[in-house]
């Protein structure tokens, strides 16, 4: 996501392609999670349902600041810059915190073959999602006033 925040930066870059892209992967891995991950940590007893609640609650600022930057008309405008680096404190946030709150808990107490299939069907989830299209603007926009 890294390398499509520097492309969304760079006037050079088709930016309104990177942010296709980074909206498919984005909405994708959040759905993906929310379905397949999310459920199965609040299972166990040494996972707070509280932390993976929070991730849910950053998933939600996260597609709100990309619907929002999404409804920009000019790409590369000062509106747009704005938007953007919203989005990349809401995105870069919740990364970090997911890293050290909910994934570090779930190295600690799932074992790695339960970890695996998480995996597995994260990866299943997020493909579908991704054929379609759920990055899409009306996409997301259903997403964020559902």
């Amino acid at each position: 996501m890294e390398d499509l925040f520097r492309l969304m930066r760079s006037v050079e870059a088709d930016r309104a392609a990177a942010l296709k892209e980074f909206a498919d992967l984005l909405i994708a891995h959040a759905l993906a999670e929310e379905a397949k991950v999310y459920p199965a940590l609040k299972r166990y007893k040494k996972i707070e349902d509280e932390e993976v609640e929070h991730g849910e609650e950053e998933h939600e600022e996260g597609n709100k600041a990309l619907l929002e930057l999404l409804e920009v008309d000019e790409v590369g405008s000062e509106e747009w810059d704005e938007k953007l680096e919203e989005l990349v404190e809401a995105v870069a946030h919740h990364a970090d915190e997911e890293e050290r709150t909910i994934l570090n808990g779930a190295r600690e107490n799932v074992p790695m073959e339960r970890r695996e299939e998480l995996g597995g069907e994260f990866l299943e989830e997020r493909e579908r999602r991704l054929r379609e299209g759920c990055g899409a603007v009306d996409s997301v926009r259903r997403i964020v006033h559902s």
